[in-house]
């Protein structure tokens, strides 16, 4: 996750002045992180690309009605919250059967059916289908969680924010996170005991 806040306001301003290559720099620092956000929470690459790029073009659309020390990126991760918002409701009124698969790992990592070496320390085939069973059953828990739930967890667990900095983006204060968090956490357990249950049998 960038930080310096001061680089981000630097570039707002210069885009201000009418120097478009501010948006390629701030593109650079804030794009890859904004599509690991927005795909974690409407999980198709397409729709997280296209969200992220909305987000931009936005930011660029109303760069002068933005203050001078303006947080750029939490104005960034809030837009993207809010098209992520709409979007998965739109989707959960018009369902469609998705056409790409879900990969449940982080990318550059090889999928299973790649060819390794002979030995190998890497776990079974059936070892990766029971992580990968978890991984489903975890990322679609996430998915029924409530619209404020939902993000403090992923912005928390996956993207590494503070309490700070997701009050920030939510308008929330940080104690409200706080509150956030444990009641997803307890949900996730209730919407997950099957597989804690077998965890701690084997």
């Amino acid at each position: 996750m960038p930080t310096d806040p001061a680089i981000d306001r630097a570039s707002l301003v210069a885009l201000q002045h009418g120097d478009t290559t501010a948006l390629n720099r701030l593109i650079a620092r804030w794009q890859r992180p904004l599509v690991s956000y927005a795909y974690r929470y409407v999980q198709n690459s397409a729709d997280a690309n296209d969200l992220v790029a909305n987000v931009f073009v936005r930011l660029y659309q109303q760069r002068t009605r933005l203050r001078t020390d303006t947080n750029v990126a939490a104005w960034l991760f809030t837009a993207l919250t809010n098209l992520c918002h709409n979007h998965h409701r739109w989707k959960r009124r018009h369902p469609t059967v998705p056409l790409e698969p879900v990969n449940n790992r982080d990318d550059g990592e090889r999928s299973s059916g790649d060819f390794g070496e002979v030995a190998s320390d890497r776990p079974g085939p059936d070892t990766l289908l029971a992580q990968d069973e978890v991984a489903g059953a975890v990322r679609s828990a996430i998915d029924e969680l409530p619209h404020d739930l939902k993000v403090a967890v992923l912005l928390h667990h996956y993207e590494n924010l503070s309490y700070r900095e997701i009050a920030e983006i939510t308008s929330c204060s940080e104690r409200g996170i706080e509150t956030r968090l444990y009641r997803a956490r307890q949900q996730l357990r209730q919407m997950l005991g099957h597989l804690i249950r077998e965890a701690t049998s084997c």
